[in-house]
């Protein structure tokens, strides 16, 4: 069994197009990784999307390092995802994601837009696997829900890449569900395994923001 890691960017759609396109958000890159039977990663996949009823608004520029040059440059939902299925494997494949928030807006999106897909990738859609409760569940924390960022510096897992970058959140999220696949019990950041031993009897003193400060400054350090 091999393993694509995928993540999406989407920007903003406005109320306008409600009767036309009726969600919220449209994709605007996709990015990929792909691991083998070991979770090693073997390939990469990223490209912009051009989005027909979405905007690029400022904040979601900001949030993503994405401009609107980079999305006049690239080309629309059909052929873009016309490309990537072709990069994915056609034998036994996984998708994984954090959270199922990419699979809901990618299957919902091919729907509206009448972008057609095969018995492969309704297969895949059947079979998605979601990173964030299983990495809750590692962490024995309940119902908990981890943003990517969170888990990633509570695991100690060096982040690759800008935050919101779809190819840096699908190689951090395949190194995350490798870490996760392979360590019976997650190797923990001290500070986090400090807060998080004593949860149920001490407050959390040592904050994520102050995890993720120590973060950045070791990450300066190499």
């Amino acid at each position: 069994m091999k393993y694509v890691v995928i993540d999406l960017e989407m920007c903003k759609v406005a109320r306008l197009y409600k009767k036309t396109y009726p969600y919220n958000s449209e994709i605007i890159q996709i990015g990929a990784v792909l691991l083998n039977e070991e979770l090693e990663v073997t390939d990469k996949f990223s490209e912009f999307v051009k989005p027909k009823y979405g905007d690029l608004d400022k904040f979601i520029k900001n949030l993503t390092g994405i401009s609107k040059y980079d999305l006049s440059k690239a080309e629309e939902l059909p052929v873009v995802f016309k490309r990537f299925m072709e990069w994915v494997p056609k034998e036994d494949v996984a998708f994984i994601s954090w959270s199922m928030t990419d699979r809901s807006q990618l299957s919902r999106e091919l729907e509206v837009k009448e972008i057609p897909f095969d018995e492969h990738f309704q297969e895949i859609l059947d079979t998605w696997i979601d990173c964030q409760p299983q990495f809750a569940e590692k962490m024995n924390m309940g119902k908990k829900q981890y943003s990517l960022e969170e888990a990633l510096i509570a695991t100690d897992v060096n982040a690759d890449g800008r935050s919101h970058d779809g190819l840096a959140d699908a190689l951090n999220t395949a190194m995350l569900y490798a870490k996760m696949q392979k360590e019976e019990k997650l190797t923990l950041n001290p500070y986090y395994k400090r807060a998080h031993d004593g949860h149920n009897d001490e407050p959390l003193t040592y904050t994520m923001a102050d995890m993720m400060e120590a973060a950045m400054k070791k990450q300066k350090k190499k």
